[in-house]
């Protein structure tokens, strides 16, 4: 007999050889429930279970996203969308109900005090706990709680795990926001301290209450803090981020406090490291490659699974965003509830912690840690001729380069190139597998008093050429195809670390007002950027290519017209040089983490 042909698993659907068969029909739906928190503020959900007298398990997805579409009949609409569908719509997150319902589990669906269908008022601190001691005590709850949802389903996951709610039993945090903050935080958002325009172009799904007044004197700190945002011309560049400005606060008040205070705050940091080790709760989170372009869930996960003492599993699927309504490794998330809330053998527990979907070899591998335990951290050193060698550089020889490199960077009010140097390999002669974070030592001066350092890598080829002195043969093809990995970000006054909390793999900035010093034009100074973690098996005959930029432009926006998108950065108004150096006495490299064969 001929063995069957088998493709391997998609990258938003791993290995796994759990499944339960539906067993229950019909379902019971309960639309805007009003349940009152500890202070008789009510708030707002949707209750759907199985239509039978059986108590059941109950898996809560709550969020700021609006209830309204996240149910059984939005899916029934708009089936799932893949990410290069024009239909595909962020904030479809709670999870499949269809799914959890007809497999034993009740599926409940909320939003805050102050969002949506909910009343407004008073602190939002302990709703996520109230709401769940109140669906434990429901004659439909068994008194087994667990939470599900992604992104902004996630980061409330979290928030409330710490709490420690007694019915609680189990998280599903996928997509998560960052760890170093109430339900996100500075640094995982925003790396490097450069802004970008991602919360700007999402809050246009906010069904958050406000009410839009004639703007009045802010408190004493923050309107000086608001005159000098004001004043900063690379806001006035934008017009559209100029206006939340001019409203101080009443238009997208999130957004406008992050323009006129983008640094992160040491006592936030330190509150957060105090509190991991009170999420007890087993934790299941991840994010996908994807993330690296909002960073945040890339970002938080990695924290998260590095912090949590509780049970925990970390997941980082594909390189595409997950379809939406969210559906995807639901009999993950199935096998992962049954063992903690039903108490059923799944097996969850016996595969290894970590699962990584590997780009390039377009395959699932497992882990037994992250980083990987067994990562060979390797120097890429930047040469001349914008080359990357494993060499390092000979003290007192002729390859002693003093020169820099250097491009021009004019700002988008003059044009729309965005100029680079890249820096790539020879043609590998035998296949690369890199698994992690890696980083980017940068010797470099500028002529001003500040710039966004952008670094993108990349995996070109393959190429076949050999390049020598005859005609057509000097340079390297310029129609290699390119696949963008995953990038880094370093605001140039941001450039100070914290040697305590920074490995090599992982510098550390304070990002905070008082460690930001502008740059002394001309100065050579050393920028160690983070470059966000992925997972890709660079094919021989391929390049390592990785380009040093400033600027990146606009592409779509946040699931009205491109969901695939980089949010693009708040850059500087001011053409600026930059200049790169790489010699005996600064060092340029780039280091990635290589998993030996």
């Amino acid at each position: 007999m001929d063995q069957e042909f088998r493709l391997s698993n998609p990258s938003d659907s791993p290995p796994i050889n759990y499944q339960r068969d539906p067993i229950h029909e019909k379902m019971v739906q309960e639309r805007d429930v009003m349940v009152p928190m500890r202070d008789g503020t009510q708030v707002c959900v949707d209750v759907y279970r199985p239509d039978s007298p059986e108590k059941f398990p109950a898996l809560l997805a709550f969020a700021i996203y609006n209830k309204d579409f996240q149910g059984p009949e939005m899916a029934e609409t708009l089936p799932p969308q893949p990410a290069w569908s024009s239909l595909w719509t962020g904030p479809l997150e709670a999870g499949d109900t269809k799914f959890f319902v007809s497999r034993g589990y009740i599926h409940v669906i909320g939003t805050p005090r102050g969002i949506g269908k909910s009343e407004g008022g008073g602190s939002r601190e302990w709703d996520s706990y109230d709401l769940i001691e109140w669906i434990a005590q429901q004659p439909w709850c068994d008194g087994n709680v667990g939470m599900i949802g992604i992104s902004g389903f996630g980061a409330e996951q979290l928030f409330v795990a710490k709490q420690q709610p007694p019915h609680l039993k189990a998280i599903f945090p996928f997509d998560s926001r960052g760890a170093y903050g109430e339900l996100g935080g500075f640094r995982d958002e925003y790396p490097g301290g450069v802004i970008h325009l991602f919360r700007y172009l999402i809050s246009h799904f906010s069904v958050m209450h406000q009410q839009k007044g004639r703007p009045e004197e802010l408190p004493p700190d923050l309107e000086k803090k608001w005159e000098e945002a004001m004043k900063n011309p690379d806001y006035k560049m934008y017009p559209h981020i100029y206006n939340v400005l001019t409203m101080k606060g009443q238009h997208l008040p999130p957004y406008f406090h992050v323009l006129i205070d983008p640094f992160d705050k040491e006592e936030t940091v330190e509150k957060s490291e105090k509190t991991f080790d009170k999420i007890k709760v087993p934790t299941y989170t991840g994010s996908g490659w994807y993330g690296y372009t909002y960073k945040t869930h890339l970002q938080g996960c990695q924290t998260w699974y590095r912090e949590i003492k509780a049970p925990k599993k970390l997941m980082f699927p594909g390189p595409a965003h997950l379809e939406r309504p969210f559906h995807s490794f639901h009999n993950e998330i199935l096998q992962w509830n049954d063992h903690w809330l039903k108490g059923i053998d799944t097996g969850i527990m016996d595969s290894p912690p970590v699962k990584v979907w590997v780009m390039g070899a377009n395959k699932w591998r497992y882990a037994d840690d992250w980083p990987l335990p067994e990562t060979e951290w390797t120097k890429l050193y930047l040469h001349s001729w914008e080359r990357l060698r494993t060499e390092p550089f000979t003290i007192s020889s002729s390859g002693d380069y003093k020169e820099p490199d250097a491009f021009l960077q004019m700002p988008p009010t003059h044009t729309n190139k965005v100029q680079r140097l890249r820096y790539m390999t020879d043609p590998l002669p035998e296949d690369i597998l890199i698994i992690g974070p890696s980083s980017l030592y940068l010797y470099a001066s500028i002529d001003q008093e500040d710039t966004n350092w952008i670094v993108i890598l990349k995996d070109l080829g393959p190429d076949v050429s050999v390049r020598t002195a005859r005609e057509g043969e000097t340079n390297v093809p310029g129609n290699l195809q390119e696949r963008e990995l995953t990038r880094g970000w370093l605001k140039a006054s941001h450039r100070a670390l914290d040697p305590a909390r920074s490995e090599s793999w992982r510098p550390w900035h304070p990002l905070t007002r008082e460690a930001r010093k502008p740059v002394v034009p001309g100065e050579i100074n050393e920028y160690a950027l983070e470059i966000l973690s992925t997972a890709n098996l660079f094919r021989k005959g391929h390049r390592i290519c990785l380009d040093v930029t400033s600027l990146d432009l606009p592409t779509g926006v946040a699931g009205a017209t491109n969901v695939e998108y980089i949010p693009n950065h708040i850059c500087s108004s001011k053409t600026t040089v930059h200049k790169i150096y790489h010699n005996e006495e600064y060092p340029s490299y780039l280091l990635l983490p290589v998993i030996p064969k």
